[in-house]
């Protein structure tokens, strides 16, 4: 970055030379007479400084860094010289290319200026200004078309000067080298996208393949910053507690660096990695057999209920013992998080409560956002202490000190769900049961043959995890709710009009909570216990209802388009092979039956016409 100021230009070591020589190009192009040009540059240092009634701009030079690998062009990187001229209002974007020679030259094409006009008062107006349509080449990567440019960029530029929003986290990757992460990132993902292919869980392959990609090339970047700033030549040693899937480990594992994932429960996946990637089969447990004295990094990637642990675990591993966290839902210590501080969202009060619970543990923690595709994508980390090592018994009793009163003043949460996975295919996998709720704070840490237990009453997760959204219910108590449901909605329709004999009765829209309220108790509680409750059961039974914005109704078979559903259920549900396989609940149910005939319905109106569904077939195969 360099700056031109009164005829001078400064810049940082390595760029000074370049900005000096790509200024004298552009000098060069405008003295030639290039009209083109001029129209962008004349207005430029028009306005002077006050104080010294010279002309006054800031002129960067920067490195493109495009997220995805490029095809068509020559480069992965592309630079370019950007002139601000702020007493002007305007910002000048010059394109650089590379000649025979290496150096660097400004182009006479695909330039672009932004301009902020005063109109009166409170009154401005935005604009842009391109390179004619014949000097405009748009390679889809760094320049777009120039219709983008005016119609999307534009309103959105005059969006973001006038919003008052602040956003409550740091810029992508501000811990980091981009330019480091984008070159690794792609290196990366070109090396392990055959795993989309072979991917065995009922996961999407594309989001967490790309996902733990992304979080790995993190990882690299943060550690080889790490190991240059402390004179290290050995690759960090890390264990990923409830690895999950394995394929964070599996990553880092392959590019050199000593580590294993730890899970409470086998994936498919695993038997694919090879014996290079260590994963073992265990609950980890709050206690003194659970610490990692020989390890460099503790990773927490939607580590659930483990999240506020780790800073703890890292802590009392060893003094040198870092650690990465990914927080996705919500724990607290000893269950569910609960809700503080109503001024702030959910997600950003756990944050910081994660946070807290590092710098309690004697971290300074910093926290980063992650370039991946999900909502949940603030990282925290704690890779130095804020203490010297004789103070560590002082903060171990600090930190006990600090969990008994989360407990204190919480409670234990008798929520069934605690202990339950509700993150996609992550994680891990520990729970604290109702027992907890017999111990006093005093009683938390209570000694054992292995050595402390930090927290009284926790218990590890099954194995085999319980299923939670209404697939396990019994049959005859679904059909139940279904029927009652679809009356209501029947029933709702008859109380506003007569319906015409000749037109097939859609029901009425009805709020959730409306068909709550005609619902009994026992119903409601059974329902209750289940993620989702009834709006998943619903959902389940998509044959019959749509559930949209919190309200539900008959799903009309006439409006389905499915040429035009790209998702992979509603593929499935139309697939030939289930075709036919299930009785139509409507030519059972309906007053006015099936709204379509027996050839244009997907499922069977009557039992001579159900088959045997090819999907099942296929299942019982021997492998």
């Amino acid at each position: 970055q360099g700056r031109k100021e009164a005829g001078q230009v400064t810049a940082e070591d390595g760029a000074s030379t370049m900005l000096e020589a790509l200024w004298s190009d552009l000098a060069s192009m405008v003295a030639q007479g290039s009209c083109e040009m001029l129209a962008f540059i004349k207005e430029l240092g028009k306005e002077k400084l006050p104080e010294t009634d010279a002309p006054y701009l800031d002129v960067v030079l920067r490195t493109l860094f495009p997220k995805s690998q490029p095809r068509r062009c020559s480069t992965t990187w592309r630079k370019e010289l950007v002139i601000k001229d702020t007493f002007n209002g305007t910002v000048t974007f010059l394109p650089l290319e590379e000649n025979d020679e290496g150096k660097y030259q400004v182009k006479k094409c695909n330039i672009y200026q932004i301009r902020l006009t005063h109109i009166k008062g409170d009154e401005w107006s935005i604009s842009m200004l391109t390179s004619s349509p014949e000097n405009w080449v748009a390679d889809g990567i760094v320049y777009p078309k120039t219709t983008w440019l005016g119609n999307e960029l534009l309103s959105k530029l005059a969006k973001w000067s006038t919003e008052k929003k602040q956003s409550e986290f740091k810029s992508t990757l501000s811990l980091i080298s981009v330019a480091k992460y984008s070159k690794v990132y792609q290196e990366l993902k070109e090396k392990y996208k055959e795993m989309v292919k072979v991917w065995p869980e009922v996961t999407d392959p594309e989001k967490f393949v790309y996902e733990d990609v992304a979080i790995a090339t993190y990882l690299l970047i943060l550690w080889e910053e790490e190991r240059a700033e402390k004179g290290l030549t050995k690759k960090q040693s890390f264990v990923d507690l409830g690895c999950g899937n394995g394929l964070l480990v599996h990553i880092l594992s392959n590019e050199g660096y000593p580590g294993r994932g730890i899970d409470v429960r086998r994936r498919k996946i695993w038997d694919m990695y090879g014996p290079q990637t260590h994963l073992e089969e265990c609950a980890i447990r709050p206690d003194d057999s659970y610490l990692f004295p020989n390890v460099d990094w503790l990773i927490g990637n939607h580590s659930d209920e483990l999240t506020p642990w780790i800073p703890v675990i890292a802590s009392r591993s060893s003094y040198s013992c870092c650690y990465f966290v990914l927080p996705c839902c919500f724990y607290d210590f000893h269950g569910k998080y609960n809700r503080r501080q109503s001024q702030k969202t959910q997600y950003r009060e756990y944050l910081d409560f994660v946070t807290q619970v590092g710098f309690v543990c004697g971290f300074s923690v910093e926290e980063d956002c992650l370039r991946i595709p999900s909502t949940k994508r603030v990282c925290l980390i704690g890779k130095s202490r804020t203490y010297p090592p004789m103070q560590e018994d002082q903060f171990d009793e600090q930190i006990t000190q600090y969990i008994n009163n989360r407990q204190s003043c919480n409670g234990v949460s008798s929520d069934k769900t605690v202990g339950s996975n509700q993150c996609d295919n992550h994680h891990v996998v520990n729970s604290v049961t109702d027992q907890a709720s017999e111990s006093v704070c005093a009683e938390n840490e209570t000694k054992t043959d292995g050595g402390r237990v930090w927290l009284s009453g926790f218990q590890p997760r099954e194995k085999v995890e319980q299923v939670r959204n209404c697939a396990s219910l019994p049959r005859d108590f679904v059909d139940v709710v279904v029927l009652s449901v679809a009356s209501l909605l029947l029933n709702a329709t008859q109380e506003k009009f007569d319906v015409c004999l000749n037109t097939w009765n859609k029901g009425e829209s009805l709020s959730l909570r409306e068909v709550a309220e005609h619902l009994d108790k026992e119903t409601l509680k059974r329902l209750k216990n289940e993620y989702g409750g009834l709006q998943t059961l619903l959902k389940n039974n998509h044959q019959v209802f749509e559930v949209l914005n919190g309200r539900v109704c008959f799903r009309d078979w006439r409006e389905e388009k499915i040429s035009k559903r790209t998702k992979p259920e509603v593929k499935r549900r139309f697939s030939a092979d289930a075709f036919k396989t299930r009785l139509c609940w409507f030519f059972i149910h309906h007053p006015d039956g099936c709204c379509l005939t027996s050839e244009s319905c997907p499922y069977a109106h009557g039992t001579e016409e159900l088959r045997q569904s090819q999907i099942m077939k296929k299942k019982k195969q021997p492998q």
